[in-house]
């Protein structure tokens, strides 16, 4: 199981840091991790990730980022590139995030040029994708797949690959009271799983208002979750570890 979590702009960088070594110490000493069962990921604010590298690679906790450029040199100013982000210890990068779409205007083209931007430098695109407005799972399946292969596409045609995450995100439950429906999130993820078959070591995490509780409900359909601000309190991680044990080996090897 995949769980991880993006602070967005909700902490300041020494909260950032206090969080991380919180659970740090719950990841050293707690089964499901030390087994190999959970794998856990943070995407802090730029300017923490090497601080945030120190604490939680020890751990075993993986940093990403929150965006990465198009580029990788070149006249961009303000923007942070995959080179340099490789190069401070961050392994992933969040690209297509609905916030990105919506109040920076990225576009299509530019989530796809970032996804091969991360794969081109060694970094595991956590690609958001999810349905604008509630529909029905089938629908919201399809938006989903032509999102991801439109994503996709520059990577595939210039023979750039590696480990992938798609974070299921429907825009219509990412800040909302509650998580999707179980049943419709376990119906999309399927789908997704099932049409990212053919990639290699690709993992397909629900995210939207996801916290504690959450994913008994529906993991048989996804690898993990995205976790959002449910899981501010760095004790909520644990509940959520506890709950993978939970769920037996039988569920947690499939993944």
């Amino acid at each position: 199981m995949l769980i991880g979590i993006s602070f967005k702009t909700w902490f300041s960088h020494a909260r950032t840091l206090d969080w991380l070594r919180a659970v740090a110490a719950t990841a050293r000493g707690h089964d499901a991790v030390v087994s190999g069962a959970v794998r856990l990921f943070a995407m802090p604010q730029y300017p923490t990730i090497p601080a945030a590298v120190g604490i939680a690679a020890p751990a075993g906790i993986a940093i990403g980022a929150q965006d990465i450029a198009e580029h990788d040199d070149g006249p961009w100013t303000g923007e942070v590139t995959g080179p340099v982000l490789a190069e401070v210890g961050a392994t992933m990068a969040e690209v297509g995030h609905a916030e990105r779409r919506a109040h920076f205007g990225e576009t299509s083209a530019v989530v796809a040029a970032k996804t091969l931007a991360a794969l081109r430098n060694g970094l595991t695109p956590v690609l958001c994708v999810g349905e604008a407005g509630r529909d029905s799972p089938e629908r919201a399946a399809d938006a989903v797949r032509a999102q991801v292969d439109d994503a996709l596409a520059p990577a595939r045609a210039a023979g750039t690959g590696g480990p992938l995450v798609v974070a299921y995100e429907p825009v219509w439950a990412i800040g909302a009271p509650e998580p999707a429906p179980p049943a419709h999130v376990r119906e999309v993820g399927a789908a997704l799983r099932e049409h990212l078959a053919g990639e290699p070591d690709a993992r397909v995490i629900y995210g939207g208002s996801a916290g504690p509780g959450l994913l008994p409900q529906i993991a048989d359909g996804v690898d993990g979750m995205f976790l959002g601000r449910f899981a501010h309190d760095p004790a909520a991680v644990g509940t959520i570890l506890d709950e993978v044990l939970a769920l037996g080996p039988a569920a947690v090897q499939a993944r």
